[in-house]
């Protein structure tokens, strides 16, 4: 009793569809159209924020943030440095580190690895890496011992397990002496680092000492890594840092490896929300066809509601409501589906890659082994809405054209 009269009529007019089963079955379309449309968009986006809470809250926590980098390494006199670093308000954590490059070899098996010495207490103030460190090897790992920590990939193609030992053969340290062969040291696995991504299938970390004493940096260190404050600032934050230091270092930050992959993240989201408006637009185009032929099914109902006192406004809210209450629907049902699948669709992955054999994203490949989902309410709430405006936008040139028909040449014409 309380709603409006055009809303009444519209929702009569939507509901009754005996008389023309063509615009029953348009309208059944259109509104299929735009909950398809909705539900991909809001699957699409959550895969993004996925895809970034992954990229900051698993790689941005085990890769360095930001790092001064020895020009002629070894950087000696490293200890006043990491003070004077850790002095900068939006510095969080400093700790030296020793970075190499090796080829490891397991029988006729052979694998470049990138070789990373961190001192096992302080790493824990700078990275969550001994987080992802299986069997809690983390805690027992320590220089002398000639241990290592192998990402997950490199174990599987080598054919390595914990306990097992390997040669890793190092490039000679010695400028003058370039024809010498490498220094083959051997390492026993104690630890597998299973991160889940393209990390896994490069890295190797030994202890901090052991690291000098490979390399023969005596105290030295290849640089210091740091942790700041704010991410997406960190370029900005280590050339500050950089310009307060009193000896020449090169300055890196996370953004010049992993940076690329924020961008895309960040483009592909763009073109997420415009292909939201192509896509709902499209299925908006049939609320327009079905409401045109709807104004020609009920012309005889539009002259009786005119020769009735009705007014060019009613005639047109009527015909607003059918099309809106048709994009309503769809725009709920289909945020309804969306969102039931973007919460589980980690897991439906994983079972669709189960059945047909094929993982879709390979770790060595991308930065994740799996489709990460996070589903944001205000995501909904965009795409829902666009696509109701839309389908508001799209009733506009039908109900005009019910609100001009001549009641004396429709009903003449029915006689």
């Amino acid at each position: 009793m309380f709603r409006p009269l055009s809303l009444y009529i519209g929702s009569r007019f939507n509901r009754s569809k005996k008389r023309n089963r063509m615009v029953s079955f348009i309208s059944l379309s259109s509104m299929l159209g735009i909950a398809v449309g909705v539900a991909v968009i809001i699957i699409g986006l959550s895969a993004m924020n996925g895809f970034e809470r992954e990229l900051q809250t698993r790689v941005l926590s085990v890769i360095p943030q930001g790092e001064l980098q020895a020009v002629q390494p070894p950087l000696n006199n490293w200890k006043p440095l990491l003070k004077k670093v850790e002095q900068h308000p939006h510095i969080t954590a400093a700790a030296p580190y020793v970075e190499f490059t090796a080829l490891l070899e397991r029988g006729a098996k052979l694998k470049a690895v990138a070789v990373r010495g961190v001192d096992p207490k302080e790493q824990l103030k700078v990275s969550e890496l001994p987080r992802y460190v299986k069997n809690n090897a983390w805690s027992t790992f320590t220089a002398g011992k000639r241990e290592v920590i192998l990402g997950q990939g490199v174990a599987t193609k080598l054919k390595l397990k914990v306990g097992d030992w390997i040669t890793a053969m190092i490039p000679n340290t010695d400028p003058q002496m370039k024809l010498r062969a490498p220094k083959r040291i051997r390492l026993q696995v104690v630890g597998l680092l299973a991160l889940g991504g393209q990390i896994d299938h490069s890295l190797a970390i030994v202890p901090l000492q052991d690291a000098q004493q490979y390399l023969d940096m005596g105290q030295g260190v290849s640089g210091i890594e740091m942790n700041v404050d704010n991410v997406l600032d960190a370029q900005q934050i280590v050339k500050e840092v950089g310009d307060t230091l009193p000896v020449y270092v090169y300055l890196k930050s996370w953004t010049q490896k992993y940076g690329y992959l924020y961008r895309d993240i960040q483009m592909v989201r763009t073109i997420m929300y415009l292909v939201m408006v192509l896509v709902i637009g499209v299925a908006c185009f049939n609320i327009v066809s079905t409401l045109m032929m709807a104004v020609k099914d009920r012309a005889a109902d539009i002259a009786i509601l005119r020769t009735m006192g009705a007014s060019d406004r009613l005639i047109k809210s009527i015909f607003v409501w059918h099309g809106v209450l048709s994009g309503v629907l769809g725009s709920i049902i289909g945020s309804i589906f969306g969102s039931l699948i973007a919460i589980n669709l980690t897991h439906i992955v994983r079972v669709i890659e189960k059945i047909i054999g094929h993982r879709f994203l390979s770790g060595d490949i991308y930065f994740v082994d799996f489709l990460p989902t996070q589903l944001a309410w205000h995501d909904v709430v965009i795409v829902t809405t666009t696509a109701i405006v839309l389908s508001l936008i799209a009733t506009w040139y039908p109900a005009t054209r019910a609100s001009r028909l001549q009641p004396a040449r429709v009903l003449s014409a029915k006689c």
